[in-house]
């Protein structure tokens, strides 16, 4: 490919003269915003191990009260994005979050999205639009974007959620900003219980009111059984994989990122295709290892780790006789809105 012209070239009185009326000459810099052949994203492959990181998050509880953090959180920051920045991907914030028992984590609501996938503890909740979603290990909670959301602690052990949000894209959009509000009141407990089979949603007296996000909380137990279900049906082989989607249209459960959670049998290895999206896996069961484009991670439970879009991924099974569970977060939604989605084999 042709080598362009660099802006050193360029006389110091012209790119002077372009600066004083803000302008840029393109050619310079053509080669870093449209690189040949695939993009050269910035995230990188990181691991963030919990039983390294949990430690920090306990005494972030002992140095700062509640009244003083709001959300008391250690955001898991990718390195190829500068810590400042606390991304994980382009698109994609991850958080750890703390709530020690008695605690109130007050109500608000935001235009970025969020999901809280429980890592460790009982006696928390988040309530969401006026609906009370228990938390227990492996669960999901949306809090969507516009939704007034508050978390509360009635148990007597620390609990622990990975946040994650799609807080660098809304807020590169310049759309990100927060609104206070007063405690919540409960109107509504357990929607996930609504929708218990495919096909079947609530309907009362004929009535079809079709709320936005109908399902605020998909419980483990049931994810899991799904899981386990599918595999004893599919060939070995196939991915065993179930996504996080609207009961009432079969969609997304948000916009901007989409969620699922796959199951590695015992010995399983799975190899999966370079694609588009950046991607992030937290194993929540079992032992695993991940390949990231020739970079290997050990994963155990709780552990997190971030993939590059456009990188193939290798994953393994490495607890023995019993299955590994993982939950994905991904930018897929994003790029297919886009018409940027791609895979590429081999």
């Amino acid at each position: 490919m042709l080598e362009l012209a660099r802006l050193d070239d360029l006389p110091a009185d012209y790119r002077a003269a372009l600066g004083e009326q803000n302008l840029v000459p393109l050619w310079p810099s053509l080669r870093a915003v449209l690189p040949p052949g695939q993009p050269r994203p910035r995230t990188l492959a990181t691991c963030w191990h919990y039983e390294s990181l949990r430690p920090l998050l306990l005494q972030a509880g002992e140095l700062t009260p509640i009244e003083k953090a709001e959300r008391r959180v250690l955001v898991l920051a990718n390195p190829g994005h500068g810590l400042d920045k606390m991304q994980a991907s382009a698109a994609i914030y991850l958080g750890m979050q703390l709530l020690l028992p008695g605690e109130i984590a007050p109500s608000h609501r935001h235009t970025p999205n969020a999901v809280r996938m429980i890592v460790e503890g009982e006696g928390a909740y988040t309530t969401v639009d006026g609906e009370k979603c228990p938390m227990q290990r492996g669960d999901l909670i949306l809090t969507p974007t516009g939704l007034w959301h508050e978390h509360g602690h009635d148990g007597d052990a620390p609990v622990v959620w990975l946040d994650v949000l799609d807080l660098p894209l809304v807020y590169y959009m310049e759309a990100s900003y927060v609104e206070e509000g007063q405690p919540q009141t409960v109107s509504g407990q357990g929607s996930e219980r609504a929708y218990l089979r495919g096909g079947v949603v609530p309907s009362p007296v004929f009535a079809r009111t079709n709320p936005r996000y109908p399902m605020l909380r998909y419980p483990w137990v049931d994810v899991r059984a799904a899981l386990q279900a599918l595999a004893a049906q599919q060939p070995a082989g196939e991915a065993v994989q179930v996504a996080y989607v609207n009961p009432e249209t079969g969609s997304d459960c948000q916009n901007i990122l989409g969620y699922s959670a796959l199951m590695l049998r015992p010995g399983e290895t799975l190899t999966l295709p370079a694609r588009s999206p950046a991607m992030v896996l937290h194993l929540i069961e079992g032992a695993a290892e991940v390949d990231i484009d020739g970079k290997p991670f050990t994963l155990a439970a709780a552990d997190t780790c971030c993939a590059p879009g456009f990188t193939p991924l290798t994953l393994r099974n490495r607890a023995g006789d019993k299955p590994a569970f993982v939950f994905i977060a991904d930018e897929a939604p994003l790029h297919k809105k886009l018409g940027l989605y791609e895979v590429r084999h081999g």
